[in-house]
């Protein structure tokens, strides 16, 4: 039998107990769940190609290792360049 790895701070219990929750919960009440995820702001919902999901997986996991965000910088100006443009220093 293969043996399963999961993420830090997770175990078997705990994926049973998350699982054992979604199965237990009304359709009313995953729709309340749903629209409430829908509607905060902090977060996006978006449909990605599925083959883009690993790579959005991997830019998620390294901004919560690094703190800050993983944007690249606009292309076209380095950011020397729009600041002396601008009349600032870089």
């Amino acid at each position: 039998m293969k043996q399963t790895k999961f993420p830090p701070g997770w175990d078997a219990g705990r994926v049973q107990r998350v699982l054992a929750h979604y199965e237990q919960q009304s359709e009313d009440v995953a729709v309340a769940e749903d629209e409430a995820a829908a509607e905060d702001s902090t977060q996006t919902l978006m449909e990605v190609p599925r083959e883009l999901v690993p790579a959005i997986r991997e830019l998620i996991a390294k901004r919560g290792r690094t703190g800050r965000s993983t944007r690249p910088r606009p292309r076209g100006r380095s950011s020397k360049t729009a600041a002396s443009r601008s009349g600032r220093r870089a």
